[in-house]
């Protein structure tokens, strides 16, 4: 269970904070906005109604004391700016910032941001790879090059073993598990025997993973 400040409660902040509250974390959500607040209590440890780019304000809320600040203020970006800013001089841990464009995440990384989220380039990128390409059900991105991909069983692979393929060998990719339905096996071993109908979990830089799967 982490401690975790969340600013900002639009929508975007907001399913932060329910996804925080699914999984057990205390949060203390803040916004300028009280029907904005007062929505949130159900999910949330704590809220106050303040302005996040008052530095006695944020001095109040103990900002060193939680194990990560968010900040998901995305309409107003000097508010932003400055809001990560204070956080980082009050001592906080790890600030992480949204970024709305290229140049903000430039400006909130040199201002104190530790990380940055930039959802709409997240889910632009992650759509045109699920839907814009064959063979890639889902994947997550680790950096710039590689990620863990979900991918279809090549027919021609059907009946095979993860021994006889060997991809690790030859494309430089671990086969993490082996998905069929609603079912996912880690177990994997070289004798583990691969079906068409299957799906794989991979590891691997996108270069390799698109070219042993012909994506």
């Amino acid at each position: 269970m982490k401690s975790i400040l969340l600013i900002g409660l639009g929508r975007f902040g907001a399913h932060i904070a329910m996804q925080l509250n699914q999984l057990g974390d205390e949060v203390m959500a803040v916004d300028q906005d009280e029907e904005r607040v007062n929505r949130m209590l159900p999910y949330v440890t704590n809220a106050q109604i303040g302005d996040s780019t008052n530095m006695e304000f944020l001095e109040t809320l103990g900002v060193s004391n939680f194990d990560s600040c968010i900040v998901t203020i995305g309409d107003e970006f000097q508010s932003s700016l400055e809001t990560t800013s204070n956080l980082k001089d009050l001592g906080a841990r790890l600030v992480v910032s949204r970024a709305v464009t290229d140049s903000h995440a430039k400006f909130l990384l040199r201002n104190g941001a530790d990380e940055i989220l930039y959802p709409e380039k997240q889910l632009a990128k992650w759509t045109a790879m699920r839907y814009g390409t064959r063979h890639i059900f889902d994947y997550v991105e680790l950096d710039e090059s590689h990620a863990i991909f979900e991918v279809s069983v090549p027919e021609h692979w059907d009946g095979r073993s993860v021994g006889q393929i060997d991809i690790r060998k030859k494309h430089n990719i671990n086969i993490m598990a082996v998905k069929f339905e609603d079912t996912l096996d880690a177990a994997i071993t070289h004798e583990t025997i691969l079906r068409k109908e299957q799906r794989l979990i991979v590891l691997g830089s996108y270069k390799d993973v698109q070219k042993c799967f012909h994506i």
